[in-house]
């Protein structure tokens, strides 16, 4: 029978969830397999497009052939998305509202993304006459447009019968590392023969012969260098004598920067133990459990996740632990590795293109049973998951901003339901989803309310800042937290202090006209980066020069206002000469492994002071940091997004646990102007039950999610009306199609109304149960493709992170 193949294709001008049939051709009939890139014709000019073939289908009786456009050529031997990432694209496409393709590219590694070469290599189970028919005198073949039907035909067969091996290098980027090996080729008898008749200024050939004849594997040209203080040329020599040969051996890039200390399992308290009893048994029954592991900071949660990875390994499983950022990695992926070594992969944007790509490979290949990374490792290629680990499981960065907007959760309880596995969202403290969910008894709540080491939680002092400026001159630090970092330093011990801003101060004015300096593309202020002499837009990323003139009215008296980490570590240098201080922030943490070289710097007593944003302020744990700081507790509070208290709230309880987590006691001060609030106060006692019931008490009251689901609607363009006028337009159509017990919040202009020259307006749908939304915003999306193409785009976010 004839097959046809119902492809996903990739038009950006106009994507569809529907797939298109195409002819598949005669050569490459019975070979291809859903997951598979090929390349086909598409639109009336047939241009090449790339396409995922998504099913196969025998063709019937009925099958009009003829109007069927052919497969130009196939991309891949085998899927590159396997089943399992398929369903899971499918049902992304559904509940992100975005189209298969945009899911299947984001799960696509990012090697299979970049331009790249395709090597086939025969193995050794291929036949020498099948060998010279289709390579010929060659070692390997490019896979590329040169290949002809009969070829590829030939090629597919050899790789369902594994007989071929395929191998990817990204040009100028993800190229298999290799070494060169050097190996006798001649007898020792005959090595023996070769130094006899050498000349006896030879000494350095007569070392090597020397060596050859009592070495017979493989060792590295360069090591081998080193070890006889030859030079290349001499082995170039030698090769060409017959006495040795160079081969070029794969080695995969090591990703981590140092070594780790190997270690054993702790003893477990009562607590952790019912924890890691509660998701082994899951884990060994194939029970697709959530757990919402609730501990306070420094309950020892790390050690209950690796102790059920140890017992899904020994079972047989594999297992996949996501972090929130990678500034956690350093720490986190030293302690797992430390218990489970080469079985850990990391992936995480902080490695290189070549790093990722053989970590990726690792995984593929089944050589790492273990992945640790940030919010995209969710979709490692993993079989045989036995348990998914989500830590940290509030942060925000597990939502990407772009399409799919998925959450990293959702998917790790996915994946969790396809493999009839356990999945564990860890916090200190959850987001009000997830621990009503648990109130709901739809995940099991694990609590772990005690340090592991009979520590008291630290000490905290709240300071009313508006009293502090009524006695003591403006500064950054208020004259207790001064005092308390002194005495630490006199002590030896350390100290963290965060800020929840970089750069040197949030704007510059102008004292004579008030003139603040704007960003040209977008509506906010410039930030002052004092290290760069340059004013920097956080959105956009424009750049330009420190203005010694105001722009507006010529005036001379620039001064600048707010602060940032910058400002504060000039500030720490003035007041405390004698501090060693590590600044953590976007603008130190650029570099390729910068965040593990800070943290290694501080662990090892490098600095008395580490200075930060909030990337400092979970997930550390370094015994001698016995003060932390937050110089102002407001910097989340003020903003106008439902979700501003929570995030307050788990903000300042991590921060405050990275204090006293060994033998010394902690203290922690919290600078504010709003002492009183709520969120301040609960945080102060680290009272997570006290502040789920006040917040869930005001959620309910403005009918904000967890009560209410919520769709956050953007349209933006680079002519404002547009934008406003499709906005407008959209809230029509939805009450029209919606039900009265829908709320539609807008439209509004965006929280920041212009980024990089583009117009933003939004609208918020608030609701229980609607039927007719999906349908009504899948429509949206629909028109939405055609307008495109005049420069307007809609966005669709479920379950927002933000209104704003």
């Amino acid at each position: 029978m004839t097959q046809i193949a119902l492809v996903i294709v990739d038009v950006p001008t106009m994507q569809t969830n529907t797939p298109y049939s195409y002819l598949i051709p005669t050569t490459l009939q019975h070979q291809l397999q859903p997951g598979m890139r090929i390349t086909v014709p598409f639109g009336r000019g047939d241009r090449r497009v790339q396409g995922f073939v998504w099913a196969i289908q025998e063709a019937t009786a009925d099958t009009q052939l003829d109007d069927l456009k052919t497969i130009d050529s196939v991309m891949d031997l085998t899927p590159v998305i396997n089943a399992e990432l398929m369903s899971l694209a499918d049902w992304l496409a559904q509940t992100t509202y975005a189209f298969t393709i945009t899911c299947l590219q984001t799960m696509l590694p990012n090697v299979l993304k970049a331009k790249y070469e395709k090597w086939v290599t025969p193995l050794p189970t291929l036949s020498t006459e099948k060998r010279q028919a289709v390579f010929g005198n060659q070692t390997r073949l490019l896979w590329d447009d040169h290949l002809s039907t009969e070829q590829l035909h030939d090629l597919l067969q050899l790789s369902r019968q594994h007989d071929i091996e395929i191998s990817y290098a990204v040009k100028n980027q993800a190229r298999v590392k290799t070494v060169t090996m050097v190996q006798a080729n001649e007898t020792p008898e005959a090595l023996a023969t070769a130094k006899a008749g050498l000349r006896k200024t030879a000494t350095k050939q007569a070392s090597l012969l020397d060596y050859l004849i009592s070495h017979d594997a493989p060792i590295k040209q360069r090591d081998l260098e080193q070890q006889l203080n030859v030079s290349a040329s001499i082995l170039k020599t030698a090769e060409q004598n017959g006495w040795v040969k160079r081969t070029a051996q794969e080695v995969y890039r090591d990703p981590f920067q140092s070594a780790v200390i190997k270690t054993k399992p702790l003893t477990l308290n009562a607590d952790q133990e019912r924890a890691v009893s509660a998701i082994t048994s899951a884990t060994n029954q194939q029970d697709a459990k959530t757990f919402l592991l609730e501990g306070v900071t420094g309950s020892g949660k790390t050690e209950v996740y690796l102790q059920a990875i140890a017992n899904t390994l020994e079972h047989g499983k594999n297992a996949l632990m996501l972090v929130p950022e990678i500034s956690l990695t350093p720490q986190i992926v030293g302690r797992v590795r430390g218990r489970f070594g080469k079985q850990v992969a990391v992936l995480h944007s902080g490695l290189s293109v070549g790093e990722r790509f053989d970590e990726w490979r690792r995984i593929n290949r089944g050589e790492a049973r273990v992945v640790v990374g940030a919010r995209s490792a969710v979709f490692a290629p993993l079989n045989n998951l036995g348990v998914i680990i989500v830590d940290e499981e509030h942060e925000a960065s597990y939502k990407q901003d772009d399409n799919p907007r998925y959450h990293a959760r959702d998917v790790a309880i996915w994946r969790s339901h396809y493999h009839s596995c356990p999945v564990v969202l860890g916090s200190a403290t959850p987001s009000l989803e997830s621990r009503a969910r648990a109130q709901k008894q739809v995940y099991q709540l694990l609590n772990l309310p005690h340090r592991v080491n009979h520590q008291q939680l630290p000490d905290v002092s709240i300071i009313d800042m508006t009293e502090e400026l009524r006695h003591h001159k403006e500064s950054n630090f208020s004259s207790e937290l001064l005092s308390a970092i002194t005495t630490r330093l006199n002590r030896g011990e350390q100290s963290l202090l965060m800020l929840n801003r970089r750069g040197y101060s949030s704007f510059v004015m102008c004292r004579d006209c008030g003139f603040v300096v704007p960003c040209p593309n977008c509506d906010i202020s410039l930030t002052l980066h004092m290290d760069t002499k340059t004013m920097k837009c956080h959105y956009c990323g424009h750049e330009e020069p420190i203005p010694r003139v105001c722009p507006n009215c010529r005036g001379h008296h620039i001064r600048y206002y707010g602060t940032g980490t910058q400002k504060v570590e000039a500030e720490l240098h003035e007041l405390l000469p004698d501090a060693r201080i590590i600044r953590m922030d976007v603008d130190t943490t650029r570099r390729k492994g910068a965040h593990e070289r800070l943290l290694k710097q501080f662990g090892d007593h490098q600095a008395d002071i580490l200075l930060g944003t909030q990337m400092i302020a979970k997930g550390l744990d370094f015994p001698d940091v016995t003060l932390v700081g937050v110089l102002n507790a407001d910097t989340s509070l003020g903003l106008p997004d439902f979700r501003a208290s929570e995030r307050t709230f788990q903000l300042l309880t991590q921060v405050s646990g990275r204090a006293g987590r060994a033998d010394k006691p902690g203290q922690v001060f919290i600078q504010t102007y709003n002492p009183d609030h709520y969120a301040i106060q609960l945080a102060k006692r680290q009272d997570y039950e006290q502040f789920f019931v006040k917040e869930m008490r005001l959620r309910h009251r403005g009918n904000y999610p967890p009560y209410f689901y919520a769709v956050k609607l953007t349209a933006s363009d680079l002519d404002e009306r547009k934008a406003a006028t499709a906005m407008i337009s959209i809230v029509r159509q939805l009450k029209a199609t919606l039900s009265a017990n829908v709320i539609i919040l807008g439209p509004t202009p965006g929280a920041v109304a212009r980024i990089n020259n583009r117009y933003y307006y939004q609208l918020v749908i608030k609701y229980k149960h609607e039927p007719a939304l999906n349908q009504a915003l899948f429509t949206i999306l629909g028109q939405a493709q055609k307008q495109s193409r005049g420069g307007l785009q809609i966005a669709i976010d479920r379950n927002p992170m933000s209104f704003m």
